[in-house]
């Protein structure tokens, strides 16, 4: 029998019958969460009031000690920020006396917004209905990530509204700075109270929202890394470059930074324009398994491509590839990726000058068995082979890859709970994004890693950024269904096992 996502939570227990065999006290359980549903999206909207951003160094101690508070009201027994040279981390812990711990990661920052770009004010949170979906909250990080992680947080409030303990022990880690590639991270998780606590998980996951919109949810067993940088030319780099902005007619005896930087920057791609010519770059990628393979065009096959391409508002993939090419590319590709370009003016109209800086923001995507060290030697090694001494490189974050085998006792616990549950989903080799599982999913802690949830949203890094509140397709999850799905999860990983 096919479940309904409303049968889930507040069905009739015939129906609701598979879930609530493995989640004791369920349908009451379903109920608080149902009564806490003003008070949490209350909750919601007032975090989305406060933005954490990292690159503008923005209520950085707030924003740390507003998530500390998250974790102590939800039921955390202890929680304490984590200085981490930039901006703070939080490391709480949640001991309910069971035989199984669980890792828990959030990240509390969000990207940068221009209001002006939005049709409601980004940090109000305004409820508004979206055609096709339901009610929606709008607002910066509504669904990257304090719409899923606020989901999760209501199931431990449910937990602790209804005189419940949890089954299984928590450890939450949080960041401030995953929107400029954790810098820091890595220190965070390697303070020795933090370290000790996670080596007892039995593997650490980020709560998401990952239903399309037929109600199709996904298991990602990995993701891309990324690293982000800065190459900059100007009078900071080279005294052949004027200091300040000088009269363009001086072009004719000095060097234009911005011209160098384009020199430099067309070598680190092919002609096509996307294809990475750094030396060495692909030396280490691993190619897509056919098993890999296997699982994207399962996947390729229950995706609309239009409806992927309308909302990229493109109407074709690099060299007209067919969807399954296009789809393996996305997956398996690491990227040179320009995210913006400064130099000079570029206000209306034309000023003539010789701009006497220039920086470009990159991003590389990195898949297995890629690494944040090797590439950012090799990007060095390739300017300075050129000639592009006088071109400084800044990293700004970084990290490497991730991968959890599909046979995982972690990720056989997330594809029981939808299989209980009717909902259809497909395995995915990785993200085409990231997030610093690394950290945790290598050496030394070694643990597997994993992204969970139900639920809907978009607009992340974009304006009219939206998470799904009440759902009108009673296949896709609003936030009530969407907690009582992280219930239910809590249930299935108790039963792995002491690590």
């Amino acid at each position: 029998m096919r479940l309904t996502l409303m049968s889930l939570a507040l069905g009739t227990a015939a129906m609701a019958a598979p879930l609530a065999a493995q989640t004791p006290g369920r349908s009451d359980l379903a109920k608080v969460v149902a009564s806490r549903h003003d008070t949490t999206v209350k909750a919601l909207q007032e975090w989305i009031a406060l933005p954490t951003i990292a690159a503008e160094k923005k209520n950085v101690e707030q924003g740390a000690d507003y998530m500390r508070r998250l974790a102590l009201d939800a039921g955390f027994q202890q929680a304490r920020v984590v200085q981490s040279g930039g901006v703070p981390g939080v490391f709480a812990t949640l001991d309910a006396g069971a035989p199984v711990t669980l890792g828990i990661y959030f990240m509390y920052d969000v990207k940068q917004f221009d209001p002006a770009e939005w049709s409601s004010p980004p940090l109000e949170g305004r409820l508004v209905d979206r055609p096709g979906e339901g009610q929606v909250i709008m607002g910066r990080g509504a669904v990257n990530q304090k719409g899923p992680e606020m989901a999760f947080l209501a199931a431990l409030h449910a937990f602790k509204a209804s005189g419940r303990k949890l089954p299984v022990n928590l450890v939450l880690v949080a960041e401030g700075e995953e929107e400029i590639a954790s810098p820091n991270f890595p220190k965070i998780v390697a303070d020795s109270e933090v370290a000790a606590a996670l080596k007892k998980t039995v593997g650490v996951f980020i709560p998401t929202a990952g239903q399309d919109q037929t109600g199709q949810a996904g298991i990602t067993l990995g993701a891309k890394g990324a690293v982000e940088f800065q190459l900059i030319v100007g009078g900071e780099t080279s005294d052949k470059y004027p200091k300040l902005d000088i009269h363009s007619s001086n072009h004719a005896r000095i060097e234009s930074p911005a011209w160098r930087l384009v020199k430099a920057l067309d070598t680190l791609v092919a002609d096509d324009g996307h294809t990475p010519a750094i030396d060495g770059f692909m030396d280490n990628v691993k190619p897509l398994t056919d098993r890999q393979k296997e699982l994207i065009s399962q996947r390729v096959a229950v995706t609309n491509e239009a409806e992927v391409k309308k909302s990229l508002g493109v109407g074709r993939w690099i060299g007209n590839e067919d969807f399954q090419t296009s789809s393996e590319r996305f997956l398996s590709q690491p990227t040179v990726n320009i995210q913006g370009l400064v130099s000079g003016y570029t206000g209306v109209g034309g000023k003539t000058v010789l701009p006497g800086r220039a920086e470009a923001k990159l991003e590389f995507r990195l898949v297995p068995d890629m690494t944040r060290q090797e590439v950012e030697t090799k990007l060095k090694a390739h300017l300075a082979k050129r000639g592009f001494d006088d071109v400084k490189v800044v990293v700004s974050g970084g990290y490497g890859p991730n991968q959890t085998d599909e046979n995982s006792p972690f990720i056989q616990a997330q594809k029981k709970v939808f299989d209980r549950a009717g909902i259809p989903y497909t395995l995915s080799p990785r993200n085409a994004g990231s997030w610093p599982g690394v950290v945790f999913n290598g050496a030394p802690l070694n643990l597997p890693t994993g992204q969970f949830g139900i639920g809907r949203g978009n607009g992340a890094h974009a304006p009219n950024e939206w998470f799904l509140i009440r759902s009108t397709n009673p296949k896709v999850a609003g936030i009530d269904e969407a907690t009582m799905m992280f219930v239910d999860y809590l249930y299935e990983v108790a039963k792995l096992g002491r690590r």
